[in-house]
Order: C-alpha cells, then sequence, then structure tokens
C-alpha cells in the first residue's frame, strides 16, 4: 500500500470520543463525497473509497444511530426523516430549510472547536486528500471541486500554523503543501500519529543521505580545485627550469621549486612542512605564487 493509503488506513481507523468531532468529520466526508440523486435530491455516497464508506458508516452509526442501505449500486441513507436530520445537523443544508447544498464551505459552527477543526481535515483528507511517496517528494493536497471550499481549507489549515496554497487543475480547486515539515504538522493535527513517525524516519535519512551527498560534492571540488592548482604550479616550475634555471632563483623560491616537483600531490601544509626550515600554509602559497609570477614573465 502507498504511504497515502496507509495514511488514510490510520485516519479512518481514529474515532473521535466527542459527538460535536464526530459531527464534524461526518460533514467533512459527506460534502466532499457524497452527491444527490433523486427528485427529492436524496443524499447518497458518491466514492469507491473503502475507507471513506466505513467512516461514514461508523459514523452515522454512533451519532444517528442509523444504517446505510444499497439501492441498486448507490448507497443511500434509507429514511427521508432521518435524512432530513442528518442534513440539519450537519448544516448542509446551505442555511435554507429543507435544502441539500454539497457545495457550499461547511457551517463555522461545526468547526468553531479546535478538536472539531481537526476532525474536519480528518475527513477531508479521507474523502479528497492524497500524499505523494515521501521518499521522492514532499507533496500532500486537497482535490475540491469548490472554490469556496478550498478557500476555507486553506484558512483552516492557516489556524494550525499550516501554510498551504491554492492551484487551479481543470475544473478542480487544489488546496496542497510542499513543505515536509507543513506536512508533518498537518499529519499530527488530523491524528496520524503512525504515518507521522515513518516520514520523520523518512526524512531523516533522507536529510541525512543530501547532508552526506554535498560533502562529497564538496570535498570532490576541493580536491579537483587542489590538483589544478598543484598542475599549474609544476607547469610553472618547469618552465623556470628549463627556461630560466633555478640556479638564478632566490634560495627559498629554488627550495620550493625543488618540494613541489618532488611532492606533486602533497596539500600546501604539508609542502611547507618539507622545507628547511619549515614554514606555515600563507608562506607556501607566497611563495608559489611569486614563482608562478616569474613564470608569467618568462612567458612574455
Amino acid at each position: 500500500m502507498s504511504f497515502s493509503g496507509n495514511v488514510k488506513e490510520e485516519l479512518a481507523a481514529h474515532i473521535s470520543s466527542a459527538r460535536h468531532c464526530q459531527l464534524a468529520e461526518l460533514a467533512a466526508l459527506l460534502l466532499f463525497s457524497a452527491d444527490t440523486c433523486g427528485r427529492n435530491a436524496h443524499l447518497k455516497l458518491d466514492t469507491e473509497n473503502e475507507a471513506v464508506v466505513r467512516k461514514c458508516f461508523t459514523l452515522l452509526r454512533k451519532t444517528f444511530n442509523i444504517e446505510t442501505v444499497m439501492q441498486g449500486k448507490e448507497r443511500l441513507i434509507p429514511d427521508d426523516a432521518l435524512e432530513g436530520k442528518v442534513i440539519q445537523a450537519l448544516h448542509l443544508n446551505g442555511g435554507e430549510r429543507g435544502r441539500l447544498s454539497l457545495t457550499e464551505p461547511v457551517n463555522s459552527l461545526l468547526i468553531k472547536n479546535s478538536c472539531c477543526a481537526r476532525a474536519y481535515l480528518r475527513g477531508a483528507f479521507l474523502s479528497v486528500g492524497s500524499m505523494s511517496d515521501p521518499q521522492k517528494s514532499y507533496h500532500l493536497e486537497f482535490v475540491c471541486d469548490e472554490k469556496a471550499q478550498a478557500v476555507q481549507l486553506q484558512k483552516i489549515l492557516q489556524e494550525f500554523q499550516i501554510e498551504a496554497k491554492i492551484v487551479k487543475r481543470k475544473k478542480y480547486d487544489v488546496v496542497y503543501l510542499k513543505e515536509g515539515s507543513c506536512i508533518v504538522d498537518l499529519l499530527n493535527v488530523m491524528g496520524a500519529h503512525v504515518s507521522l513517525m515513518n516520514l520523520e524516519n523518512l526524512r531523516i535519512v533522507k536529510e541525512m543521505r543530501n547532508s552526506v551527498n554535498r560533502r562529497v560534492n564538496c570535498e570532490t571540488a576541493n580536491i579537483s580545485k587542489t590538483v589544478t592548482a598543484a598542475s599549474r604550479q609544476i607547469e610553472d616550475i618547469l618552465l623556470i627550469r628549463d627556461k630560466y634555471g633555478f640556479e638564478n632563483l632566490p634560495d627559498n623560491l629554488r627550495q620550493m621549486a625543488q618540494v613541489r616537483l618532488e611532492y606533486p600531490d602533497a596539500a600546501l601544509k604539508e609542502l611547507g612542512e618539507y622545507l628547511e626550515p619549515s614554514v606555515g600554509k600563507s608562506g607556501v602559497n607566497h611563495r608559489l605564487r611569486r614563482l608562478s609570477e616569474i613564470a608569467d614573465k618568462i612567458r612574455l
């Protein structure tokens, strides 16, 4: 199963103990996963997501003591009176008594408490959420049919200090997170603590791997730079030897030239230890620079 699927399985098993939180999550599940049918606009589940179906069954039974029934290929809330009760309790009437609305944002009364907002986000992710494989990239999104619902989701996330953006994708409005830390915070808010720990472990491994790669790249670049500099120094010294002669150099530069030829792969600090008397890295660098200036004059 994918990482996103594991998150949904964990969220589907999370049942709030408080009825007001159960109502908030049920509202999200129906708002994002339900549809209407028939002349009387009966409420039906319009999803193939088994986690959503199971969670809806559970919450309907716990909050209203009712069971959904199959009618053909559609699963409906069976009784008109009970259906009206559900719509009214979840404020899915768009502010008009008896009118079912699945296009408006959820009523603020249902999510006024922090715990209810968490439950609502949990239901929204179960219905329209998905997450990429964190080993490849960090991306979590909610795909909404209505712009107003996407904007409300974004505001709810902001209340938990989670920054999310909205992008238009064909006919959908997509609320998305790109930062690994924001996704971790959201998993915590929704109550997916096992998935959170798994993600944190993956993030640690990924960051360690990236750190090692950066260090290797840096060291490789330094080695390349050192080798290039040493090759240029040896080229200058050979030119001085053949065109000018070591005997015409001051003692300190002659000794420096001979040591560099004898130890072509040595670092500057190591070269300084071979000199008599030994000198520091800056002293070696100064002498090699003077040799380079002499070589440049010979080339003119």
